[in-house]
Order: structure tokens, then C-alpha cells, then sequence
């Protein structure tokens, strides 16, 4: 399986994004409702580590995984 990665820029201001809105945003899914889903199924990991908190608070230098894409999260 390859991995695509790619980056998601923290708005000025900002020090976390939740959770959900990374996979929503990056369009790893196609939408909030299948994000939060997806999360609380165990299919999405932070930093290699399965994570079901849908709010969870991500922060640069993280890099969030699902169905062979990986996003880094930047400042």
C-alpha cells in the first residue's frame, strides 16, 4: 500500500484543529458525519497511535493517517 502525505497549514492563530476537521478539510472523507464515524470505528491514528476521540486536539509536528493518506499538521 503507498502513502500518500501531505501538509495542512494552521490558520494564523490557531494552535490545534480537531480531530475530524482534518480528515474533513483534506477531503479524506466526504464530510464531518463519515469523519466522525471513521474515528470512533478506530481507523484513524495520530502519530501511529489508533485515536477515537473525534475532538481530539491536533497540533503541529502531528501527522494524522486514514485509508493509506497521511497528513502532517504545520504551524
Amino acid at each position: 500500500m503507498t502513502t500518500e502525505s501531505q501538509t495542512l497549514a494552521l490558520l494564523p492563530g490557531e494552535e490545534y484543529i480537531e480531530l475530524y476537521k482534518v480528515l474533513k478539510v483534506q477531503s479524506m472523507t466526504s464530510g464531518g458525519g463519515e469523519a466522525k464515524m471513521v474515528i470512533s470505528e478506530g481507523l484513524v491514528t495520530v502519530d501511529g497511535e489508533v485515536e477515537t476521540r473525534k475532538r481530539k486536539k491536533v497540533i503541529a509536528g502531528q501527522v494524522v493517517s486514514y485509508n493509506g493518506e497521511s497528513v502532517s499538521i504545520v504551524a
